[in-house]
């Protein structure tokens, strides 16, 4: 009874396995795909890769790089809105460097206040001073000279009434006084005078200089608030308060290389289109004059007419892609700039990739 009734199962189960086999054997129809792939419009079109950019009147989106290195301190825009020219982006910590802009003003103003004094010469206080001592001076000429003259009548009338070395000591006594008398008056002199030219001119480039150093130090504290060199959208805000950056850039954790601390673009009513077109077809494209070219949105049915703008004519590595700037490459390719309107019917932003299809030259293969 047991044998027969494995024999009935092997049955069943070798009967399972052949129709199985013959199900999974047979065609089955194709799924519709998720969106109509792309189509060549043209007869004769050139296809190449493009990446959507804002529209500015040369290069491409614009990547705000500070001119100092510090820690980001704030940041006052957010990605997505709108700045005027001039804006704030970001602040950096500027401690250091206020400090230092103080101190070089505070030595501009030392030496203004200096030359200012040198100017101002005489002083006042200074000059009735060097008169008093004038005065002295001659006074005590005078007093010298009347004792003198005395001792020498004395000495002419009865010479035992006055020795030699009195009468000599009386005259060496005028001498001094004469002299004391020369130098207050060079002295009045002097302070009359006031200050030396070469003393003011030498204060004057002084402080010019200390005045420049200033006015350095104030435009480079400027430049730790990182201003909008456009009216424009804020693209991408790529780094954080705290973190540190520099001429380079900010440093990327997930690249693990520096890129543009801030990336803006122009208003997205109207878009370029950043075409590379493959060496081996150059030869193929119109005169710009017959340029004509459509592009087609990834994941969408959408076909949507370009204008064309301008070409860059010098043929780069074809690395813009995948900005892999150590990626060896043989393929070389030219850089067309076309602009379109953004409807808004589908969803473009800068950076996005896109396929072109480029109408060729009449008669080219």
């Amino acid at each position: 009874m047991k044998r027969r009734l494995l024999f009935v199962l092997a049955v069943i189960g070798a009967l399972v396995g052949v129709a199985s086999a013959v199900y999974y054997a047979l065609p089955k129809k194709a799924e519709p795909p998720a969106f109509a792939p792309a189509a060549n419009p043209y007869a004769n079109g050139i296809y190449a890769n493009g990446i959507v950019e804002s529209v500015l009147e040369s290069g491409s989106n614009i990547s705000v790089f500070p001119e100092v290195s510090a820690p980001v301190a704030s940041i006052a825009v957010k990605e997505g809105e709108q700045v005027a020219r001039g804006a704030p982006l970001l602040v950096l910590d500027d401690s250091v460097q206020a400090a230092t802009t103080g101190q070089l003003e505070a030595q501009a103003a030392a030496a203004l206040a200096l030359l200012e004094e040198l100017k101002a010469q005489p002083r006042r206080e200074n000059l009735r001073v060097v008169e008093a001592q004038l005065e002295v001076a001659k006074a005590g000429l005078k007093t010298a000279e009347d004792q003198y003259g005395k001792q020498k009548r004395s000495f002419e009338v009865d010479p035992g009434s006055v020795s030699r070395d009195v009468l000599d000591g009386a005259a060496n006594a005028v001498a001094v006084a004469a002299a004391n008398l020369q130098y207050a008056q060079r002295q009045y002199e002097l302070t009359r005078a006031g200050a030396w030219s070469y003393d003011i001119a030498n204060q004057e480039r002084q402080y010019q200089a200390l005045t420049k150093a200033a006015e350095s130090a104030r435009a480079l504290l400027g430049k730790y608030v990182l201003r909008a060199p456009i009216d424009g959208i804020v693209l991408a805000v790529n780094t954080s308060v705290g973190s540190f950056v520099s001429p380079l850039g900010a440093y990327a954790a997930y690249t693990q290389s520096n890129g543009p601390v801030v990336v803006l673009g122009s208003r997205q009513e109207r878009l370029a289109v950043r075409v590379y077109v493959d060496e081996i077809l150059v030869n193929r494209l119109p005169p710009p004059a017959g340029m004509r070219a459509e592009m087609t949105v990834r994941g969408t049915g959408a076909h949507i007419p370009l204008r064309y703008e301008r070409m860059q004519p010098f043929l780069s590595p074809k690395i813009q892609l995948s900005d892999q700037r150590q990626e060896r490459v043989d393929v070389r390719v030219l850089p067309l700039i076309f602009t379109f309107e953004n409807s808004g019917k589908v969803s473009l932003y800068p950076g996005q990739l896109v396929d072109v299809y480029i109408a060729a030259r009449a008669g080219a293969p």
